[in-house]
């Protein structure tokens, strides 16, 4: 009886844990798939982004290893050895052996930097170097968020497709049989029956290729999101609300330092400032403190090498200076001077390209805005025309081909709307990014 009571507490307690782990997995996962929830989530597990933050830890690991020269560099040496024949001393002739047979000694040894050009480039560039890798991070945060938003909206381009291929398919079938109906009356030829039953298998298949292509647009969200591919979830928008945020300042001057590619080529140019100012400081001597004590042992027994110590210590400043060294150094000085000087030319060339992509960006915005605007007028001019036509073939004044022309005008009407919205949208994400007024957490 308590082995049953055992085996029914372990099973509990297996089926609570697998519980708890499947619940904490589905709590870290997206519950609504807002366009925000979508790029938090992202920011949060998108394997670039996550590489991207172990990239700014080893560079503060970097750092800090660098900057420990600062403190007292400690060091112990010991050795013991038997000498198979003492070392010779010659004093006014007379040859005598010098030392004992056995030996062990210690060494306690302490330097402390006082200048030292390495240490002090890693002072001075510690700074540059961190703003430097948050610089990287902010860099690619800015190209996850784009590229999730842009996948998103396909994501909604191609939902929004099958939605009015459905559409599409339901009047069709109600055309059907109409047609049929008509078409056993004698009112209509058996052609219109027949048509309509061609493009309904038309749509039908279309339908078909629209779900596919949802499939892979949802597989490349959850990629540029970093989600389980296995898992789903579904997309939340307001379409009032995204229909309300396609319009955007297009007076707006570009501001170079707004772009975070510019922010981080001025934080690489201060940095290869730090580096010609390294060659420069080769011309000032290292300096430096240093101490030590030492233990020497000496026996010719080794029962008693340890009976005795004879230490000394001492303890000083030091300083190294290369005299002449072939002009080696004016030549790295003069080489980091050109390259600062060729570094310059970046931010001109960076200048050009970001006038080029905020010119592209802006066109494609325009043309794109008033593609929309157009669209959106011909939508309802279309759905006008259809139900007009669709009257007037049902009192006999239209043909059924005239029927079918206004209902494929529609559907393409209603395709060509919302991707217009959707391509809108993207064209002001572009507009953003060019402008560097992207936010991110």
């Amino acid at each position: 009886m308590k082995i049953l009571i055992l085996l029914s507490t372990v099973i509990l307690l297996s089926n609570c844990l697998t519980f708890s782990q499947q619940q904490t997995k589905a709590d870290t996962l997206l519950q609504g798939g807002t366009l925000q929830k979508c790029i938090e989530y992202a920011l949060e597990h998108q394997p670039q982004i996550q590489q991207t933050f172990l990239d700014e830890q080893i560079t503060e690991k970097e750092i800090n290893g660098k900057l420990s020269e600062w403190y007292p560099q400690i060091n112990f040496n010991f050795n013991i050895q038997h000498n198979y024949e003492l070392p010779v001393s010659i004093v006014q002739g007379n040859v005598s052996k010098v030392g004992l047979i056995n030996t062990s000694s210690g060494q306690f040894s302490v330097t402390q930097n006082i200048f030292n050009r390495d240490a002090v480039l890693a002072s001075s560039t510690a700074g540059d170097v961190r703003k430097q890798a948050g610089q990287i991070t902010i860099n690619d945060k800015i190209s996850v968020i784009v590229n999730v938003s842009k996948a998103f909206y396909s994501v909604l381009l191609a939902q929004d497709q099958i939605k009015l291929i459905n559409e599409d398919i339901v009047r069709l079938e109600q055309n059907s049989k109409d047609t049929y109906s008509q078409y056993k009356s004698g009112v209509v030829d058996k052609t219109d029956y027949m048509r309509a039953n061609i493009t309904l298998n038309n749509a039908l298949a279309e339908k078909i290729q629209d779900t596919e292509q949802l499939k892979v647009s949802v597989a490349h969200l959850k990629e540029l999101m970093g989600y389980p591919p296995d898992m789903e979830f579904k997309l939340e928008y307001d379409r009032s609300q995204m229909t309300n945020d396609v319009l955007t300042d297009t007076t707006q001057n570009v501001v170079y330092e707004n772009r975070i590619e510019y922010q981080l080529l001025q934080t690489q140019y201060n940095l290869q400032t730090a580096n010609l100012k390294y060659y420069e400081w080769s011309f000032i001597p290292s300096i430096y403190a240093f101490g030590e004590y030492n233990f020497n042992y000496q026996n010719d027994q080794w029962s008693k090498v340890y009976n005795k110590n004879y230490p000394n210590s001492y303890i000083g400043i030091g300083l190294s200076l290369p005299i002449f060294e072939g002009g080696k150094r004016f030549q790295e000085i003069s080489q980091a001077k050109l390259e600062l000087k060729r570094f310059e030319y970046n931010f001109e060339a960076l200048k050009v390209s970001i006038n080029t992509e905020y010119s592209q960006a802006i066109a494609n915005y325009k043309s794109d805005l008033a593609n929309y605007n157009s669209q959106k007028n011909n939508l309802d001019l279309a759905k006008e025309v259809y139900n007009i036509i669709q009257l007037q073939y049902k009192s006999g004044v239209k043909t059924y081909l005239e029927v079918i022309t206004a209902e494929s005008d529609l559907r393409t009407t209603e395709v060509n709307y919302v991707a217009a919205l959707y391509r809108v949208l993207s064209s002001k994400l572009d507009v953003q990014k060019a402008l560097g007024t992207i936010k991110y957490q």
